[in-house]
């Protein structure tokens, strides 16, 4: 048994930093705010919120701002997040394209790159070109004289986040990519890792359509099909990370095959891919869509946007494939519904294109198919970030471990 005054102080120094957390954590509600008003939101003594505040201050990660007006008393100072507190790099590595940004502490966008990728680059080639575009994100953050508080990475595969790794990401073909080992080594700063669906959520929760609403179903598709759920604000990932990856749901055993190598995958039947799977077989039969002049009779050339463009012009063959698969996304999100009871739908990725389409016979479905006491509160809404969500919540990985945890105090 350790020493009494052993044990006091451990317990002294979890108190102060759980506490820290909670008032760091309110910065994210509700800055500009004075002290006064933090102890009252928080629950702390004034004099335990102004001592977290004074250590914040010379840590250079608040700042005094103008004064409030009071009618009584002396005017009280506001305090603020320090943009200059730091700067994180989020970066997202899709099937063919990375996106890269680097923001202030506060998440404003300093710099950002875009990067189309050939379908056929091998994963070296694609790991040293996000390497590359990782180290161009750091010396605009040196420029500026910001010290890099973290680096988030999406990626679209089942992640370790225990280990930091990747497992397998079957629209990739990559397994086993232990890139909190690889880049800690590399970049010297700490590393977060999250499935892409996952981070996504997570960046509409902190900056999107989802800020403020706690229980969160969020669902996008590029290639495949990828969810994230927030459970009282906080991402749902399992034991070891391998939660919300219900793009493989098995939905019908005598289905296609799917890129992880199972039959009748959900993700088969709802992405983008099914969408012109299903224009394309249709076309063969209806001569008079819109679609034969938009792709000159090469069906190669078909893209989600055209079918989508098309489906809001009125082509009917267009419009029944966006329907079908809305009936089939709202069958799945139903079941979700009923398991998870949240409180907002997010649609997020490429689909979030098909929204006025979608959305409609998404909800229809649901609202039939799943049980009433999950549904009487739900509401719908599109991404508000769109392809940047997944890459804004590699950030906000960052500043979330920040916020709850004070890693960096």
């Amino acid at each position: 048994m350790g020493h009494p005054l052993q044990v006091s102080t451990a317990d002294q120094e979890l108190v102060h930093k759980v506490n820290t957390s909670i008032v760091f954590s309110a910065f994210r509600f509700y800055a500009p705010i004075s002290r006064a008003e933090l102890a009252v939101k928080t629950g702390l003594s004034r004099s335990t919120v102004s001592s977290i505040i004074n250590s914040l201050i010379d840590q250079g990660l608040v700042l005094e701002s103008e004064l409030q007006n009071s009618k009584v008393g002396r005017p009280a100072i506001l305090l603020v997040l320090n943009p200059q507190g730091g700067a994180v790099v989020g970066i997202e590595i899709g099937v063919a394209h990375i996106s890269i940004i680097l923001t202030d502490f506060v998440a404003s966008v300093l710099w950002r790159r875009r990067v189309e990728l050939a379908s056929d680059l091998n994963q070296v080639d694609m790991l040293q070109k996000a390497e590359g575009l990782i180290e161009e994100a750091l010396a605009v953050a040196n420029e500026k004289g910001l010290r890099p508080l973290g680096i988030g990475l999406g990626v679209p595969g089942l992640v370790d986040n225990t280990q930091g790794k990747l497992i397998f990401a079957p629209n990739l073909r990559w397994e086993n990519v232990p890139f909190r080992l690889m880049w800690t080594q590399r970049f010297h700063m700490p590393i977060y890792i999250e499935n892409e669906a996952n981070a996504a959520a997570l960046g509409e929760y902190y900056f999107g359509s989802a800020a403020g609403v706690e229980n969160i179903l969020y669902l996008s598709s590029d290639v495949g099909l990828g969810g994230g759920i927030l459970v009282d604000g906080r991402l749902f990932t399992g034991s070891r990370g391998f939660a919300s990856e219900v793009g493989h749901m098995r939905m019908d055993p005598n289905g296609e095959k799917c890129a992880c190598g199972r039959i009748g995958c959900w993700e088969t039947q709802v992405g983008p891919r099914a969408v012109l799977k299903r224009v394309q077989t249709a076309l063969k039969d209806s001569p008079e869509s819109k679609i034969h002049d938009l792709v000159r009779d090469d069906l190669d050339h078909l893209t989600f946007q055209m079918v989508v463009d098309a489906a809001l012009a009125g082509d009917p063959v267009c419009l029944r494939a966006m329907e079908e698969v809305a009936v089939n996304l709202g069958m799945g999100i139903a079941n979700l519904v009923n398991i998870f009871n949240p409180d907002l739908v997010v649609l997020g990725g490429t689909l979030s294109l098909g929204e006025t389409i979608l959305m409609p016979v998404i909800q229809k479905t649901v609202v039939e198919e799943a049980f009433l006491t999950n549904t009487s509160n739900l509401n719908f809404t599109a991404s508000a970030h769109g392809a940047d969500a997944a890459v804004l919540g590699a950030v906000a990985m960052v500043l979330d471990v920040i916020f709850r945890e004070v890693a960096i105090v």
